[in-house]
């Protein structure tokens, strides 16, 4: 028998809010950082309207975005960072979904093992879940460099099949029962870790997704 997984996406899933929202709220208001808010966001217009009049894709878009908002945050050293993104952690458990919240106790009991995987910076995962023992966080890495943010170096945004790759990367060398693993999403774009597993579950789904799930008769919560 193998090991049994159970999968979480954050945005709209663990987190009912989305939290590149949350981010430019919180850089705008912060009583020391909201100057660099201005010039991100000038810098964040010309991708946005891009995608907005469908010349740049979605997933570019965002991964634009995400380097964008890091270059406003160059200026932190790590410590000064991880205390950036420490700063939300109340407004983020507020937004947590309680059913979804209630699966993860479940899982945690049933000694299932558990990966948070998502596009947000693996900073922000690590900051706001804390409390929550998972086995494994997967989001979007901030290249460092001497414990300042490496600005040089383009982050890898971890999205759609790229979840995939890096949810095998990580079980590398485990016998996975994917058949009784679980997963949970809310978007299309969370279609294929949904497809690794046994018992998938969409949350609060987007249409297209809910279209899918019952099509296949998943369970949505």
């Amino acid at each position: 028998m193998g090991i049994r997984v159970a999968i979480f996406d954050f945005d709209g899933t663990l987190y009912a809010k989305e939290t590149f929202q949350l981010l430019m709220e919180h850089l705008k208001s912060h009583p020391v950082h909201h100057t660099k808010y201005n010039r991100f966001f000038r810098s964040l217009l010309p991708p946005f309207i891009g995608y907005k009049m469908k010349i740049v894709p979605e997933s570019k878009m965002k991964e634009r975005s995400m380097q964008i908002y890091l270059d406003a945050l160059a200026h932190l050293n790590n410590e000064e960072l991880v205390a950036f993104f420490e700063e939300m952690t109340d407004k983020v458990q507020q937004d947590f979904n309680p059913a979804v919240v209630n699966r993860f106790n479940q899982h945690a009991a049933d000694n299932i093992h558990i990966m948070l995987v998502s596009g947000a910076y693996t900073h922000l995962l690590h900051a706001v879940t804390g409390g929550m023992q998972f086995d494994t966080i997967i989001g979007t890495d901030i290249p460092m460099k001497e414990q300042s943010i490496d600005s040089q170096t383009p982050i890898f945004h971890v999205q759609g099949s790229r979840k995939n790759e890096k949810i095998k990367l990580a079980l590398d060398g485990l016998e996975i029962d994917w058949e009784n693993s679980f997963a949970y999403g809310d978007s299309f774009s969370d279609l294929s870790v949904l497809e690794l597993v046994g018992n998938p579950v969409a949350v609060r789904p987007e249409p297209r997704l809910r279209t899918i799930a019952k099509e296949r008769s998943w369970e949505i919560i």
